[in-house]
This record gives C-alpha cells, structure tokens and sequence, in this order.
C-alpha cells in the first residue's frame, strides 16, 4: 500500500468474505492498520460490487455465442470480444450508481438490496 499510496491515501476494502476474514487475513490488517486507512464492507454484500456487474455482462455475453468458445484461447477471445462490444458509457454507468448503491444499503441496514 505504501508503494501503490505513497502520499498516505490507500484505502483498503474489506468486504468479510470468508477467505478475507480468515484469522490470518484478519491478524495482518490488524497488524497493518496503521499503514492506511481500512473501508468495511457490509458482510458478504457482492451487490455493492460493481465488478459483480460487469462479470455478470461478460457471462451473459459469453453464453450467448453460437457457437460457444471451446477452448481455452476461444473463451479468452469471446470475453474480449464482449468486453468490447459493451455499451459506451456501461462502465461510467455502473461507477455513478455507487452513491444509490450506498443510500440502498444504508435504508436496508447492511441487508439486501435491489443491486
């Protein structure tokens, strides 16, 4: 973090994933706190992800193909080919709606949401 942040502005996400809460995933951040600043995620929420989104787009993309990739070299061909083929302003989209994404959650106290 300090390499990526030098200026002292990291912030580390923890979404309470399972594998992310694991004892010595959580003795490091304790150990680390100091060395930025540690955002906590609601427990288990992928809804305000928006890279859940996007993996969400690319498959549906993917599983439309006809035919479908086969190989490994074709999947990689199909996901750029759909990545390109997203819409302009998708991604743009997905960032603006983190604000709603917030409220959503907050209204349902770290439940589920609508996302």
């Amino acid at each position: 973090m300090s390499i990526v942040h030098s200026g002292g502005l990291g912030q580390f996400e923890q979404d309470n994933a399972t594998p992310h809460a694991s004892r010595v995933a959580t003795k490091w951040l304790q150990e680390h706190s100091s060395e930025f600043r540690h955002f906590h995620w609601p427990p288990k929420s992928p809804e305000m992800n928006i890279i859940e989104d996007i993996r969400d787009a690319l498959l549906h993309a993917v599983e439309k193909r006809s035919p479908p990739p086969r190989t490994p070299v074709d999947l990689l061909t199909a996901l750029e080919e759909s990545w390109c083929e997203f819409p302009p302003g998708y991604l743009q989209t997905l960032v603006e709606s983190m604000p709603s994404r917030f409220a959503s959650l907050l209204r349902a106290r770290g439940g589920p949401t609508s996302y």
